[in-house]
């Protein structure tokens, strides 16, 4: 039901990427960009061009002239794969990152970056300021990536890369991401942006910030674990199978297979607990079968009857 309302309604796609461009957007501009911490990335490279242009060039401005180029090599080399989401995601980022900013013209007062709260994070929790700003990143861009939109950037050059030389989107990113991290450094210890914190300090903060983020989408794209899928192997499967349906209400599956050391056949059991459950499931099977052989899994989302949906 949920999929096929955002296939019939792509108004709801559009509304969650312009959510997850403005949470993006005051994770870069608000948190990231006067403590001098890059985020990897096109977004960490304009930060790194407006560092070198004495901090005269907006940051969104630049990181839609980096990605319009991007965009269109990707849209010519990979076809309409990156297509009007992209578009709409690094452009409603670049423009949420210069509002907050307050870079528009007549929008000086804004300005959340010197806030009475920011400038208190900026001198007495910094590691918490940076912390925050990768959580607001992670959960923008899994915001987008999960309505289908991306924000352009590394992602087209990796998946360029991939097409023409076979290189992993991974290591791609993680490759670009360094290079721009290293060279922002290089740009913030050569010009002495940053006197109260040495540019290497600042370069292990940004490699923090990438780690963080990259969890943080995981975790909203494919949800916080919440469920476990056990294979249970025993000789008394008929007995686990019941104590799963009797005294944990929950189905099972069997699945025929044959053991290749004894060449014998038997039955795995498939089942799908919660976490509160997988403990009581443990003992349960110990107690029946002290040799059973079991395999625990984690699951991010389980559609049906028992578990919660979700879109």
């Amino acid at each position: 039901m949920g999929k096929k309302l955002l296939k019939k309604y792509p108004v709801v796609d559009y509304f969650f990427i312009t959510i997850g461009a403005a949470l993006m957007a005051i994770g870069i501009g608000v948190f990231l960009v006067d403590a001098k911490v890059v985020p990897g990335g096109v977004s960490g490279l304009a930060m790194a061009f407006h560092y070198l242009s004495g901090e005269k060039i907006p940051v969104g401005v630049m990181i839609w002239v980096l990605n319009v180029p991007l965009f269109i090599w990707g849209v010519k080399e990979l076809g309409k794969r990156f297509g009007l989401r992209t578009f709409v995601g690094f452009t409603l980022n670049a423009i949420f990152i210069d509002l907050f900013r307050g870079d528009f013209p007549g929008l000086g007062f804004i300005r959340l970056q010197d806030s009475h709260t920011m400038r208190d994070l900026y001198q007495n929790d910094f590691l918490f300021m940076i912390l925050i700003g990768a959580i607001l990143i992670g959960v923008g861009l899994g915001l987008i990536f999960k309505f289908r939109g991306t924000t352009a950037g590394s992602d087209i050059v990796a998946a360029i890369m991939q097409k023409r030389f076979g290189m992993k989107p991974g290591q791609a990113i993680m490759m670009i991401d360094f290079l721009v991290i290293t060279f922002a450094g290089f740009i913030i210890e050569m010009k002495d942006l940053s006197p109260e914190r040495p540019a290497l300090s600042l370069t292990l903060y940004a490699f923090f910030l990438l780690f963080v983020s990259a969890r943080i989408i995981d975790v909203i794209i494919d949800g916080f674990d919440y469920a476990r899928v056990a294979y249970i192997i025993s000789d008394k499967f008929d007995e686990i199978s019941k104590a799963i349906m009797d005294e944990f209400s929950r189905g099972a599956t069997a699945i025929k297979s044959r053991g290749l050391y004894k060449n014998v056949e038997r039955e795995v059991i498939v089942t799908i607990v919660t976490l509160k459950e997988i403990g009581k499931l443990q003992e349960k099977i110990k107690e029946i079968d002290p040799d059973a052989f079991m395999i625990i899994n984690n699951v991010h989302e389980v559609l049906g009857k028992g578990f919660r949906r979700r879109i």
